[in-house]
């Protein structure tokens, strides 16, 4: 029988102090009543911290033993004392010694005896006292860990599934990296919850795609569902290297001076031809996402031109399919952490969330809508679900418009033909600061002005039936809201936030480990023109999203661009425009060759989620259209920044 949907919202956030007073003003009675919330009645400058390596099965560096990862664990000592059993939080990263982690790069520290110290980010702070136990994994290759980064792969999921077997009773470990004494995690119930962003959070969407008994519920912020999605998108090159540079840059010395051969396999298995292998097929979690037992509250940033919005649609899609129980939050923001954008909200929704889920309490969190939504700088909106009920897919087509090189967007079949030449030092904010003029890299299309609201909420497709000159070719697709409007400035550095230099507390601290992190706030930009959604792919593949071919130049071809996922409001009196263009410099890699593409309009559509379907289309588009386009150069927010190859945003 289908699981069913787990919804959240918020409320205000109780301090840790009051809540600890709370607990200590509870009498007998009520303190056996069924609880609906974790407290903080636990000493965290008291717990047991501790260091156990797991045996990972595998032998990645080759030296003639299994490898071991180190797990370096914070747990509530008074538990252990009174025979009680607790839940585990476990964030598996690889970057827990060679980058930091989080908005302030926080790297483990560790004492004179080799156990933790600082533990990166502010779990262990919160939830300790309250009952969980914290889990910080070294990915095999990193860290105190044996073993070879191999970028999402087996042995990058296999480093954090084992701790799970062993969390669970199922797998071996030690008390030391190389020693034979065994230890054991007879203070855990097996229950384990796991949390990470961008490369943390794609390993807990790994390891919950094996199934794996114990993992009940995972948090992945900013998380890759398939790797190939990471690197390229329909054959088009998202980064000008693959996996093995960044195996290499996370790697510990130890490893790189033994994974030579893991490094050769993965620069084999992933040619820059963006064509499919067997090892993508590997790192692909939403092919398997039928085996995902753990609920999953996904959270992403609408803007992240690093792991990007396709990640989000097909991995709730395919979980959707597969009646996982889920719940999400989209932002405005690039590639940030919740705790960085809405962190009062965030620690409660997620301290209700594991409670919830790890620790069983009643607390109403399933029966509460499934989405929150940012829809301007912190103007958050909810839905029951996601996409909302009553969305459906509405086919738009381009036209030739009364304007020569200025086109139309509407319900009804195209005619004629679009030509633009590829000019890779052009980027998607260049075409939609000049929608409203002919320019000669691009087709732009676009509605009448809205009548009234219209709102965009999942995945849209693009279809182009083009021409090209040359034997390569890439194309560009992008929705574009025109309008003006103030939205959190994604392409500065902070990815739409700002830090200050003020604190906020959030759970214990100790002389070695603080609670106390720099707040932040929104970084804004008034704009013309806002980017809603964005879809690549290199016309080599029209026949395969696996394999690419050269191109015939002066024949016709037909590509199906996925978008991704978003949720918009495109504003009363506002446009909705639809530009196919080349390369879209910053995001994807230019072709060989220097492309004139010839798009023929008849065949040419864009297939686009609105929420009331067709009939709520045709009833905003029904605005009186200007007598002159404004062709003016619309502001919008800076060109994207030289993209990632680090899937973490303070690298």
């Amino acid at each position: 029988m289908p699981k069913r949907t787990r919804f959240t919202t918020w409320r205000p956030l109780a301090t840790a102090a009051t809540a600890a007073l709370l607990a200590t003003l509870l009498t007998p009675a009520a303190a056996d009543a069924a609880p609906r919330e974790s407290r903080p009645v636990h000493s965290y400058d008291n717990a047991i911290r501790e260091a156990v390596w797991v045996d990972t099965g595998l032998d990645g560096d080759r030296d003639g033993r299994a490898d071991r990862v180190a797990v370096d664990i914070v747990r509530p000592r008074e538990p252990a004392r009174q025979g009680r059993k607790v839940p585990v939080i476990m964030d598996a990263s690889p970057y827990y010694s060679c980058c930091g982690r989080g908005n302030e790069s926080q790297k483990k520290t560790y004492d004179a005896n080799g156990d933790v110290n600082q533990m990166p980010l502010y779990y262990d702070n919160y939830f300790v006292p309250r009952g969980y136990a914290f889990v910080g994994v070294d990915l095999a290759g990193t860290n105190r860990s044996d073993g070879c980064v191999d970028v999402g792969g087996r042995s990058d999921i296999q480093s954090a599934k084992a701790v799970v077997d062993w969390l669970g009773g199922r797998a071996k470990a030690y008390t030391t990296r190389t020693g034979t004494t065994r230890a054991k995690a007879a203070w855990t119930n097996g229950k384990t919850g796991m949390i990470g962003k961008s490369w943390d959070g794609t390993i807990a969407n790994g390891v919950a795609a094996t199934g794996v008994e114990g993992l009940k519920t995972i948090v992945p912020i900013s998380a890759i569902s398939s790797w190939y999605d990471y690197y390229f998108q329909q054959g088009a090159p998202l980064y000008d290297s693959g996996p093995e540079w960044l195996s290499d840059y996370v790697n510990s010395p130890d490893a790189r001076a033994k994974c030579a051969a893991v490094q050769q396999r993965l620069v084999d298995g992933a040619p820059r031809t963006g064509d499919w292998t067997p090892l993508w097929t590997e790192r692909d979690y939403v092919r398997a996402a039928r085996k995902v037992k753990a609920s999953v509250f996904l959270v992403h940033g609408m803007q992240d031109l690093n792991v990007r919005m396709k990640h989000v649609g097909q991995w709730w899609d395919a979980l959707a399919k597969n009646g996982v129980e889920r719940k999400i939050w989209l932002s405005q923001t690039g590639h940030v952490d919740p705790f960085d954008f809405r962190r009062a909200s965030w620690v409660e929704t997620l301290h209700r969330w594991f409670d919830h889920e790890l620790m069983g309490y009643d607390n109403g969190i399933d029966r509460e809508p499934m989405a929150d939504i940012e829809r301007a700088p912190d103007q958050w909106t909810t839905s029951k679900t996601w996409p909302p009920s009553g969305t459906r897919a509405v086919t738009l087509r381009p036209d030739r418009g009364a304007q020569a090189g200025v086109g139309t967007l509407g319900l009804h079949r195209g005619h004629g033909t679009r030509t633009f030449t590829d000019d890779p030092a052009l980027s998607e904010t260049d075409w939609a600061a000049q929608i409203d003029k002919p320019t000669p890299e691009k087709a732009g299309f676009v509605t009448r002005p809205l009548s009234r609201d219209l709102r965009l909420s999942g995945s849209s497709e693009v279809t182009v039936t083009a021409t090209p000159s040359t034997p390569t070719a890439h194309l560009s697709a992008v929705l574009v809201d025109i309008g003006p409007a103030t939205i959190r400035d994604y392409a500065d550095a902070g990815e739409g936030i700002t830090t200050l230099t003020s604190r906020t507390c959030w759970g214990a601290s100790t002389a070695g480990d603080s609670s106390c992190f720099k707040e932040t706030k929104a970084k804004t930009a008034d704009v013309g023109y806002t980017i809603v959604s964005r879809g690549w792919a290199d016309l080599g593949n029209h026949a395969s999203d696996l394999t690419g071919a050269p191109l015939t130049p002066g024949k016709r071809y037909t590509i199906t661009l996925d978008l991704a996922a978003t949720d918009h409001v495109v504003s009363e009196g506002h446009r909705l425009a639809l530009i196919v263009a080349g390369t879209d410099k910053g995001l994807i890699d230019p072709p060989a060759d220097k492309p004139e593409l010839t798009v023929d309009l008849s065949r040419t559509s864009a297939r686009v989620p609105f929420v009331g379907g067709a009939t709520a289309f045709a009833r905003a588009a029904t605005g009186a259209a200007p007598a002159t386009p404004d062709a003016t150069l619309l502001d919008g927010v800076r060109d994207p920044r030289t993209t990632h190859r680090v899937p973490e945003g303070s690298q």
